[in-house]
């Protein structure tokens, strides 16, 4: 977030992950975050986005995320350590769930199982955006040619191609555009589709 240029105010009570965080944030605090007097003198009704990230410490989190609630935070972000911890986020208030370790083993997983996978970003349930190395049936072949869309009901939104040079990128390719073997392919569609493409 400081990278985009965004304001960061970073709270925790470990005084030295506050002196870590000084590199980085716009203000760094020590402070309890699951007292309301404390979170009152931050300021923290001022903030746009409150991320919840307390590590295994369920209660914490869940307490944390009621009172930034009750004080009027627009947008809460909440990391989640299990699906019951996460609905109990959900019902006292928080916007997002972040499954840290969860979609870290289901990549990790699925890197074992389909290496030609490099990413898989679920857009909603059943459906995900994925880089695919090209299957060795789509290299020298042009879009068209392999009628991708009409054949596996998935689009190809972007094409990362390499070469001695470096690496360019090809946004919405058109029909025309040739997949030559090493290109990364950015695909869309619905995940059964993709998993026929996955196992090419």
């Amino acid at each position: 977030m400081a990278e985009e240029g965004c304001q960061v105010l970073c709270i925790d009570s470990d005084p030295e992950k506050v002196a870590s965080s000084k590199g980085f944030a716009t203000n760094s605090v020590q402070a309890d975050a699951t007292d309301e007097e404390s979170l009152r003198a931050i300021g923290i009704r001022e903030i746009d986005v409150a991320i919840v990230s307390l590590g295994q410490n369920m209660e914490a989190a869940v307490m944390v995320t009621l009172l930034l609630k009750e004080m009027g935070v627009k947008e809460i972000i909440a990391k989640a350590v299990t699906p019951l911890h996460g609905r109990i986020l959900q019902k006292i208030g928080a916007d997002r769930l972040v499954f840290p370790e969860r979609d870290m083993g289901r990549r990790v997983a699925e890197s074992l199982v389909s290496p030609n996978i490099l990413e898989h970003l679920e857009l909603s349930k059943g459906c995900s955006v994925v880089e695919l190395v090209t299957p060795d049936l789509f290299a020298g072949k042009s879009i068209r040619e392999l009628r991708v869309r009409s054949r596996y009901g998935v689009t190809i939104v972007a094409i990362r191609k390499r070469n001695d040079i470096g690496e360019r990128t090809i946004m919405n390719p058109g029909p025309d555009e040739v997949i030559d073997r090493g290109d990364i392919l950015v695909m869309i569609g619905h995940d059964p589709d993709l998993k026929k493409l996955k196992d090419k």
